[in-house]
């Protein structure tokens, strides 16, 4: 049987560690395990026992998180009615739906072998849409006091205040969102592509609470409303997301490599966050032709970030894929399960055949939980038992062998 016990993951890690090996699948498993569950085999229904949820205090501490951002938001939501009136904010939000579909569409496809808890998501689009705008909002509002104690604005202002004073802030206020989750839910940051959908999310958010104060703006005034839109709502959805999701990628490389000081990783990611942003605010002031600025700068700039996002996803998938092998050499999986767990179409097509058996949501738990436990081994294997990553595989293969049973038992098979 392969020893596992000293192999080095230099996809994941870059360094040699020494793991433990993996242990023998129970007798009951590898017997179950000896035929694969899905399309063509049989199940009946058997019960799927549940892992035990958070402690109390990072319950409380989730409670308290949500209100505060809750009545940060609401406050934001009063400022801008009051700012624009209340029609004007219904009329900018709808519009702004249509570029935050365009990125909550982006991040499904980002965020495609592990999703992220819908808790963290929706942390992340309220501090994003809220607490992010609220601290741009009071630093706004102090600076101003200081330039009008000092005798008003210099003629450089609005350039200072979009190149430089924008980046700064906006992307301080967003990243720290992203460090919160970092630190929150270190068991589900494992990488690079989770801490770019983190990112995604947060900046989705921040440009959702943006777009509607542009386009209310543009709505009272009478202008070009339809510009505005299109600009911002068509031309540049992602441009926030690319921003901030420098931040994620070196959070997230930090998580993976079990940093030990993460402000560090934050401050990398901080510096091509603020350029980029600057960047795109200041040439604003300075290129003649802004479509062509566009078509040959911001279009290549964008192309590339798919490309890598692309090459990160594909690197999921491949460790996942190892990972999973791991355990199936030693019992825990068939191997067609490990090909179907790690192939998109193979997903889908073991989804509906669950469905059309009645066990669709044993399915989808069994998915999620064997892309968990990849994860948790790969954690131990990046030196990261810190975090529980020894607790959360036993926990896991629990978990997966009990929807598996669900799944292999015999007499389900009803077509």
């Amino acid at each position: 049987m392969t020893d596992y016990s000293r192999t080095p993951d230099y996809t994941a890690t870059g360094v040699h560690r020494v793991v433990s090996p993996l242990s023998d699948a129970p007798t009951e498993i590898r017997a179950e395990t000896a035929t694969s569950v899905g399309p063509g085999t049989g199940s009946r229904s058997a019960p799927v026992t549940r892992g035990r949820g958070p402690g109390a205090g990072r319950v409380l501490l989730a409670v308290l998180g949500f209100t505060l951002l809750g009545l940060v938001s609401l406050f934001v939501v009063v400022y801008l009615v009051s700012g624009l009136g209340a029609t004007s904010v219904i009329v900018a939000a709808l519009l702004a739906l249509v570029p935050l579909g365009i990125v909550v569409w982006g991040v499904r496809w980002i965020d495609r072998w592990e999703p992220e808890p819908r808790l963290a998501l929706t942390f992340a689009f309220l501090w994003g849409a809220g607490a992010s705008v609220f601290i741009a909002l009071a630093v706004d509002a102090e600076i101003q006091s200081i330039v009008a104690a000092a005798g008003g604005p210099g003629a450089s202002a609005e350039f200072l205040g979009a190149a430089v004073q924008a980046p700064i802030v906006e992307e301080v206020a967003k990243g720290l969102g992203v460090f919160i989750l970092f630190l929150a839910v270190r068991r589900r940051f494992d990488g690079p592509v989770d801490g770019i959908v983190y990112a995604a999310v947060v900046a989705g958010g921040f440009a959702f609470t943006e777009n509607i104060l542009y386009f209310g703006v543009a709505f009272v005034d009478g202008g070009a409303l339809g510009q505005t839109f299109f600009v911002r709502g068509l031309m540049s959805p992602f441009a926030h997301v690319m921003f901030t999701a420098a931040i994620g990628l070196a959070l997230g490389f930090a998580a993976r490599r079990g940093a030990r000081f993460p402000v560090f990783a934050f401050v990398v990611g901080l510096v091509p966050a603020i350029a980029l942003h600057a960047f795109w605010n200041g040439a604003l002031f300075f290129v003649g032709d802004f479509y062509g600025y566009y078509l040959l700068v911001q279009v290549p700039m964008f192309v590339i970030a798919v490309a890598i996002v692309s090459l990160l996803r594909n690197q999921e998938g491949r460790i996942i894929a190892e990972r999973l092998a791991e355990y199936a050499a030693v019992g825990w999986f068939h191997p067609q399960e490990v090909a179907m767990l790690t192939s998109k179409s193979g997903r889908r097509t073991a989804e509906r055949w669950a469905r059309s058996v009645g066990h669709g949501s044993t399915m989808r738990t069994f998915i999620r939980d064997a892309t968990l436990l990849a994860y948790a081994r790969q954690r131990i294997i990046g030196g990261r038992d810190q975090i529980g990553a020894q607790l959360d595989e036993a926990e896991l293969l629990r978990r997966v062998s009990s929807a598996r049973h669900a799944l292999a038992a015999p007499g389900v098979r009803t077509q």
